[in-house]
């Protein structure tokens, strides 16, 4: 078995994952060693020591509370950490989703949770990231709140988060990491990880088998 080199801290205690400032480009090098099967060119990093899922309870896009373990449990669930304002990797992965969830039969499109937790809380506010999300798919779950907390529960994944901040040119970017995670409708534990690289086909071809709860 051949080692893939990838960004996901939480596996490793003193780790820290690879950042990116959506449209900056700027990134920091990859720190942690996942195992992948020789000859894998597969999208999915299966993980070696899965995550346990969030304990997140922030609002919906209804401006409802929404307990992300209690709301999500034994069903199929995707998570990804970005903003609404972000010119490229969050509004690509999105969509990326979307277009192979579309691809699934009726009743698993249903079954498939796909959660967007905002990066940048305070212009996604709910109004604001259902706006958005509605133009993506109307049925993914976006979730604002407060920053520390989302940052907190961001954590757990290994993936890092820092508050919004202006660059260069003036304009208020989000720095994270572009990781999706895939939850197991069976354990509820996050065992396979989507890098920003994966494609429509990758997620076609591994929403199937991840509705059910298996590798891809």
């Amino acid at each position: 078995m051949r080692k893939k080199t990838f960004a996901a801290a939480a596996l490793l205690a003193a780790a820290t994952l690879t950042l990116t400032a959506c449209g900056n480009g700027d990134d920091a090098s990859p720190v942690t060693v996942v195992s992948e099967e020789p000859g894998s060119d597969k999208a999915a990093i299966v993980l070696d020591k899965p995550f346990e899922k969030p304990d997140l309870v922030l609002t919906d896009t209804n401006g409802k509370k929404y307990d992300l373990r209690k709301e999500t449990q034994g069903k199929p669930t995707l998570i990804y950490f970005g903003y609404t304002n972000c010119p490229d990797v969050c509004p690509l992965t999105m969509n990326n989703i979307a277009v192979a969830k579309k691809q699934l039969p009726k009743a698993e499109q249903d079954e498939l949770n796909v959660v967007f937790v905002t990066t940048d809380p305070e212009r996604d506010t709910a109004p604001a990231l259902g706006k958005w999300l509605k133009g993506i798919d109307s049925k993914v779950v976006g979730l604002t709140g407060d920053f520390a907390t989302i940052q907190a529960g961001a954590r757990t994944l290994g993936i890092s988060i820092e508050a919004p901040h202006k660059d260069k040119n003036g304009k208020t970017v989000s720095t994270h990491g572009t990781q999706v995670v895939a939850f197991s409708p069976k354990t509820d534990a996050g065992y396979v990880l989507y890098t920003e690289d994966a494609s429509v086909d990758d997620y076609t071809k591994d929403l199937p088998k991840l509705i059910k709860g298996e590798k891809p």
